[in-house]
């Protein structure tokens, strides 16, 4: 009766494990397939094109390509500045939201859910019409101030697409600390006001220790979405190209080699490169942030 109870509840993953199976490691395997050829023009060029065995030359080659790691190195420093802010932010709202009654927070938690729930896509096009000196709001607004801005400026284009990413994130890496700091049991709050406890050293002795694996989650889940940023830069470099180029990011690469130039073989090395940059960076912020075991 036991086994047969196992295979019954196996059987309800069965649709996950399909899934799985064929939109993960099928594409990666011929991912990874495609990595190992080459396509070589046979005579002058005008005849048909061949697939030729390359073995690991093309991780060699980008590995070895300056704008492919360049932009890798470029979209970590960028993460190296935009994840702590996010997050710091993220905690500071969860945190306040925790000192709110439920009914209260109920509200605000909706309202700061808000951007998140809008396509990452449309949230793009409308900060690049806010930052429109032509017709958005900001510049304008600036200039009454002082502040002669140009978001599309060099100098400006990574905060810009920070505050767009910011804006957009926030509010879902809120809701899962705030969610972490609903399991922290209450009594532990009564007993450290007893002891003459402010709610600011409640906030930093108590609440922040007991968040520490749900900051380290949503840490993970930035470094993976950050390295992966392409409709942002895609969409600014539609307004300012001689800012933005064609391989600001490491995706925006793969995607040229693959539907501009052609090279799926080597767009495979990339997306396979990169997906090793990922993995180790992550599992380095992990095992940097998180506790070892007693």
């Amino acid at each position: 009766m036991i086994r047969s109870l196992r295979w019954k509840g196996a059987a309800f993953t069965v649709p996950f494990q399909l899934g799985f199976v064929f939109l993960y490691l099928l594409p990666i395997g011929y991912a990874v397939y495609q990595s190992l050829y080459r396509e070589q023009q046979s005579g002058l060029g005008l005849g048909g094109s061949t697939e030729k065995f390359a073995g690991l030359d093309n991780y060699q080659q980008g590995l070895t390509d300056p704008a492919f790691m360049g932009s890798v190195l470029r979209v970590v420093l960028f993460a190296c500045v935009q994840i702590p802010v996010m997050l710091f932010i993220s905690l500071v709202l969860a945190l306040f939201l925790d000192a709110l009654t439920s009914k209260v927070a109920g509200r605000f938690r909706i309202l700061l859910l808000v951007p998140y729930m809008i396509p990452g896509v449309v949230a793009a096009i409308v900060w690049i019409n806010l930052y429109s000196p032509d017709v958005g709001p900001l510049t304008p607004l600036g200039r009454v101030f002082g502040f002669d801005w140009n978001f599309f400026a060099p100098s400006m284009v990574w905060p810009s697409i920070g505050n767009l990413l910011t804006w957009h994130g926030v509010g879902y890496n809120m809701v899962i600390i705030y969610s972490a700091l609903q399991g922290v049991p209450r009594e532990l709050f009564e007993a450290a006001r007893l002891d003459g406890a402010s709610e600011r050293r409640i906030a930093l002795s108590i609440k922040i220790p007991y968040v520490r694996g749900a900051l380290v989650l949503t840490g993970m889940l930035s470094i993976i979405q950050m390295l992966q940023i392409f409709n942002e830069p895609a969409l600014f470099r539609n307004i300012t190209p001689q800012t933005v180029s064609d391989s600001f990011t490491p995706i925006m690469i793969i995607y040229n080699q693959a539907f501009n130039a052609g090279n799926y073989h080597y767009a495979a090395a990339l997306s396979v490169l990169l997906a090793l940059i990922l993995g180790v960076a992550s599992f380095l912020f992990y095992r940097l942030t998180s506790k070892e075991a007693d």
